[in-house]
């Protein structure tokens, strides 16, 4: 019933310049592309219809550690909000897009160095976590509007039978005022594998929060094995909120797929869980997204997606 994370959705300003850019991470192949009203958002982005320009886009080279994919979105019917001033990293809202990629030290430097990409980060390890004792090599760039990506390399996939470079979104990262609570509610929508919790300071994130003191960090990733991750983080001592209006630049919101939508909503309506505005439908390209937003603990932008195209 429930597919993991399916794609992170990213405000942008300008939709040709992110496409290019999100190519150059291998996200060339178009689900779909659409122009026109979103309904069922008035509880989300304030009205009832918001029009904008949607472009639906996976991975050319997804693998088991990198199911994601990405949706870029433009509003239309107003300007496009800025990306909440002061944003570190794990505050209350949308973090980042995570793309999993073989061989990421060389990525990033041919990111960096001879396609222009702003970096962030340079490569470095993360530390063994419990429960698995996972290890990654990391590192961050941004987007053309000032959104955070972080290029991570799992140490247990790299003998995995896959082709170099970027392999498709492996988890979105989001704040939360308690993590225990974002963890019992995604349980409830499938995210039943933990990858590692970690309750620790990361210093090279330490420049991101300036002039703050930088918080510590309790994040664990929760997993489904049918799509991306979650990544839920908390703040010690907590940090500003985040989450600014839905469409602004950067990322700002992620659909969890199901096979049937109706079906999903009646066994979390059964959970305790709520919408927004109920199932919505948007003809696109000869077939039919579907969508509905959910009512997140922290009031996150989440929505479940069923992808009829």
């Amino acid at each position: 019933m429930f597919l993991g994370v399916d794609h992170i959705g990213l405000g942008v300003s300008d939709m040709e310049a992110m496409r290019s850019f999100y190519g150059d991470l291998s996200f060339t192949e178009v689900a779909f592309d659409y122009t026109g009203p979103l309904p069922g958002l008035d509880a989300v982005a304030g009205r009832e219809v918001t029009n904008a320009h949607v472009v639906m886009l996976r991975s050319n080279n997804p693998t088991a550690v990198g199911l994601g994919g990405l949706k870029l979105i433009q509003v239309l019917d107003q300007p496009v909000p800025p990306m909440p001033e002061g944003i570190g990293w794990g505050e209350l809202g949308i973090c980042e897009v995570c793309v999993h990629v073989r061989k990421q030290p060389d990525f990033y430097r041919w990111l960096v160095e001879e396609r222009g990409a702003t970096s962030l980060m340079e490569p470095c390890d993360a530390p063994n976590q419990p429960p698995n004792n996972t290890h990654a090599s990391l590192s961050y760039v941004a987007d053309p509007d000032g959104g955070k990506i972080e290029l991570i390399e799992w140490m247990h996939a790299r003998e995995w039978p896959e082709n170099d470079g970027a392999h498709g979104v492996n988890h979105v990262a989001f704040g939360t005022f308690d993590i225990e609570r974002s963890k019992a509610f995604y349980e409830k929508i499938g995210f039943t594998g933990l990858l590692f919790d970690s309750n620790d300071f990361f210093e090279p994130m330490d420049p991101w929060y300036a002039p703050r003191t930088p918080p510590k960090q309790h994040m664990m990733l929760l997993t489904n094995p049918y799509g991306a991750g979650l990544e839920p983080v908390q703040h010690d001592p907590p940090s500003p909120d985040m989450r600014g209006e839905w469409g602004h630049v950067g990322p700002m919101d992620f659909g969890v797929g199901v096979t049937n939508l109706d079906r999903a909503l009646e066994q979390l309506s059964s959970a305790g869980i709520e919408t927004h505005s109920g199932a919505q439908e948007v003809e696109v390209d000869g077939g039919t997204w579907r969508y509905a937003f959910l009512i997140d603990p922290d009031g996150l932008y989440v929505y479940l997606t069923e992808a009829r195209y």
